[in-house]
Formats: structure tokens, C-alpha cells, sequence
């Protein structure tokens, strides 16, 4: 049923009972459906039954009964009843008004939703048919259509219709009402209808809502009711955390479907894993991007010091260019070469002449003499040849030792004489104030 709002037409009546109408939601095949208020501005959604129907005693008293039963719902995944008059010319019934898209609607608009969210709305439409169940009620005619996403979540509607027009027997093809893809097999064989019926519906409602189309195809209700019977649904596209519990409610035999209450377990189970997988699948994914970068600095600079560093001792300075320096003039973290650059504990700092081997101090030509304890001459850094400009990586740490040994005592004796004379001066200038005022 279409649930777009349309202005009343002129045969349409202004007021039903103690409600006023003002708009069509839509209309179907047992009746119309008004967007109406009460005295109180409660909106309702008031469905008034054909007249022909009306004069059916045996649609009457079947619908007087499934009417009774509604009262009993309770639960929030359903439009609850309001008002209803079974003993009016054209009965009618009003119930909560529910607004937001239909999920047939949503998923026409927007496409098929993703498995959290299919799993989170599957789990409380089976939870809110473990209520119907248990008052006595089957729907018998669960489809996208007829759940509503409110901002307080899914809600099924048009039990009245359902109740009245889906009767347990179905005596002849085209008789059935509802779309055809969503009919349980018992129902288009005629058999007993049970809760199990709306468990069908609802696996076809969840294979709709994650492929976005019928999990028996297209085609005329004739070709649709076979496939129901004798095919097995198309469950294609179906994310795999779902499809063996829609496969499982869309069994033929009534007996090898899960219960309402089973079901609803099993999909909250799977929305929080879904959810989860969600938010747990987030963090890597900026790191992944990074390191697929082809210009990236961390990706051009840094692993390749780390593969030098293995290189044997005696790796020909004219390998060295496959090498990037670091770019800045900073140190490498995590190389090996780099770690030969921080000062060494007992006060000299031990430097490697940028051949790349990192494994050994070599004095530029590969014969791996030690060093230590010595700086360095720009002849020595100069003398491979290769290039590159290791000299900017070597200036901070020589200029940082220069600064704090022979530099601060210096300065702290500087600041010391320039006090105790400009003291001095002071006070010599207050005595011979004092003494010429004397």
C-alpha cells in the first residue's frame, strides 16, 4: 500500500466516528486508509473497509475477532489500536500513527541497507512478533510495505487487513492477498497458517532489505505463488552473516523454521557483531592509505636504513646511492646508522662515515678500520665520493657538544663579573650622592 499523503478526493468522508480526516495515506484492496485526529490532536491512521466487504456477516464477525485480539498486542514494534467500530456501516479501525518511510520505500530510495543495519531492524520485528504471537495473532501479511522506520524504530502495521483478508485456506490461485513474494508456501497451498507463516514473510523481508529486490523474482502472481512452493529463493547478495538464518526462514516445511523468539536472539547476536566489526574495521583503514602513499615521506625514507643496516660488512661504497637520505638533515628513527650518530657514554662521539653498512665504522673505503672516540674531518666525510650530503646529519650533535661543556662555565663567570662590578659602581654612586648632600 502506498503511504504517500494525498489530499481527500470528493467521495471520501470529513469525519469518521471522533476522528477528522485530512489526507489519504493510500488505498488497497480492503479499503482506504485517512491520516486523521482526535478532539486532542492525536494523529491516527483510520482505515475504513470497502463497502462490498461490509456486507460479508462472515468478514464482519472474523474481523470483530482479529480486532479483539489486537487490543490484546502490546509491545513497541507495533502500531498499537486506538478505535474501532465493528458495527458501523463500513467498519473501520484507527491506529497510532506512525510516521517515517516504509523500509519497501527507503530501500527504493536509498538501496539495499547494510548488515548491521538489516540484522537490528530483523531483530526487533521479530521481537515485536513474539508479542503478536503470544496474544493469538498471526499477521499473515508481513512485508516491506508494512513496516514502518519511525525515529523510535521499525513498526508493523495493517493488522486489521492482514487479519481480515488473510484467511487460513486459500481455495484457488489469486484469491491471495499481499504480494505474492512474500506469502508463506502454506498459505498459497492452503494449509494451516501458524506463527511460523510470519517467520516466512519475514525471512523474504529480510532478503528484500539486503539485496533490495524479491527473493523470488518478478512476475505475475501466478508465476510468483509457484515459486514460492516448489523454488528455492534467490538469496544472492545476501551478506554471508545473515544468509543461513534467511535461509533457514524461508524453509519450505513450516517445522524447520526458527521461532520468533530463536530468531530474535540470533539477530541481535549478529547486529552487535556486525556493529562491532564495524568499529573495530575504522582505524586501519587511514593506516593502510598511508602506507599505499607512492610520494610518502615515512614510506620513501625510513624502511630503507633498516635493509642497509643487514648488508654485509663489506658493501661496496658505490651501493650507497640506492639510498635516500633522510630528507631534512634529521636523523633516521629505528635505523642502525643512526644510532651510531647519539654520543657515546664516555663523553666522545662515535660516528660512521655514511658508506651505509651500519654494521661497522668504516672509514669510507670498505676496509672497516674503527673509529671511535674520533670526530670526523670534512676529509674523511668527503671521501667517498658518493654524492650524497651526510655532513648536515652530523652538524646538530657536534654543535650541541660545543655549546653545553665549553660554553655555559664561560658564560655563568661572564655573568657573575658583570654583577658583582655593576654592584659596585652602585654603590660607590649612592656614598657620593649621600656625601655631597652632607
Amino acid at each position: 500500500m502506498n503511504m504517500a499523503m494525498m489530499r481527500l478526493r470528493r467521495e471520501d468522508p470529513r469525519v469518521v466516528g471522533s476522528f477528522k480526516l485530512h489526507r489519504r495515506l493510500g488505498a488497497g484492496g480492503m479499503g482506504v486508509v485517512y491520516l486523521g485526529s482526535d478532539k486532542k490532536g492525536q494523529r491516527v491512521a483510520l482505515k475504513v473497509i470497502r463497502p462490498d466487504l461490509a456486507e460479508d456477516q462472515e468478514f464482519r464477525s472474523r474481523f470483530a475477532r482479529e480486532v479483539s485480539a489486537a487490543r490484546r498486542i502490546r509491545g513497541g514494534c507495533t502500531a498499537r489500536l486506538v478505535a474501532a467500530d465493528l458495527e458501523a456501516e463500513r467498519p473501520w479501525f484507527a491506529t497510532q500513527y506512525v510516521p517515517g518511510p516504509s523500509l519497501h520505500d527507503k530501500v527504493a530510495d536509498q538501496g539495499a541497507l547494510s548488515a548491521a543495519e538489516v540484522a537490528m531492524v530483523g531483530a526487533a520485528l521479530s521481537e515485536g512478533l513474539v508479542a503478536v504471537h503470544e496474544a493469538g495473532v498471526v499477521h499473515r501479511d508481513l512485508k516491506p510495505s508494512n513496516i514502518l522506520l519511525s525515529p523510535k524504530g521499525p513498526r508493523i502495521i495493517d493488522f486489521g487487513i492482514a487479519w481480515a483478508t488473510g484467511a487460513s485456506t486459500l481455495t484457488h490461485v489469486g484469491t491471495a492477498v499481499g504480494s505474492p513474494g512474500f506469502l508463506a508456501p502454506e498459505q498459497v497451498r492452503g494449509a494451516l497458517v501458524t506463527p511460523a507463516t510470519d517467520v516466512f514473510s519475514l525471512g523474504a523481508t529480510l532478503a528484500y532489505a539486503s539485496t533490495a529486490d524479491s527473493p523470488f523474482g518478478h512476475g505475475s502472481s501466478e508465476v510468483m505463488l509457484y515459486r514460492v512452493v516448489h523454488e528455492e529463493a534467490h538469496l544472492h547478495g545476501v551478506p554471508d552473516a545473515l544468509a543461513p538464518l534467511v535461509r533457514a526462514c524461508l524453509a519450505k516445511d513450516p517445522e524447520d523454521r526458527p521461532s520468533t523468539l530463536d530468531l530474535s536472539l540470533r539477530l541481535k547476536e549478529i547486529a552487535a557483531r556486525e556493529a562491532q566489526d564495524l568499529y573495530d574495521g575504522r582505524p586501519p583503514a587511514p593506516r593502510a592509505a598511508e602506507a599505499d602513499r607512492p610520494t610518502g615521506r615515512l614510506a620513501d625514507t625510513y624502511p630503507e636504513p633498516q635493509r642497509t643496516q643487514r648488508r654485509p660488512q663489506g658493501t661496496a661504497p658505490g651501493q650507497r646511492g640506492t639510498t635516500p637520505p633522510p630528507r631534512g638533515g634529521m636523523p633516521s628513527r629505528g635505523a642502525g646508522p643512526v644510532r651510531g650518530n647519539a654520543p657515546s657514554r664516555g663523553g666522545g662521539a662515535s660516528r660512521p662515515n655514511g658508506t651505509g653498512t651500519g654494521a661497522s665504522r668504516t672509514n669510507g673505503t670498505g676496509t672497516g678500520t674503527a673509529r671511535q672516540g674520533a670526530r670526523p674531518t670534512p676529509a674523511a666525510r668527503n671521501s667517498t665520493g658518493s654524492g650524497t650530503r651526510p655532513a648536515p646529519r652530523r652538524q646538530p650533535p657536534r654543535g650541541t657538544a660545543t655549546r653545553l661543556r665549553p660554553a655555559n662555565p664561560r658564560l655563568l663567570r661572564q655573568r657573575i663579573f658583570v654583577f658583582v662590578v655593576v654592584t659596585l659602581i652602585v654603590a660607590l654612586g649612592i656614598a657620593l650622592v649621600q656625601g655631597l648632600s652632607g
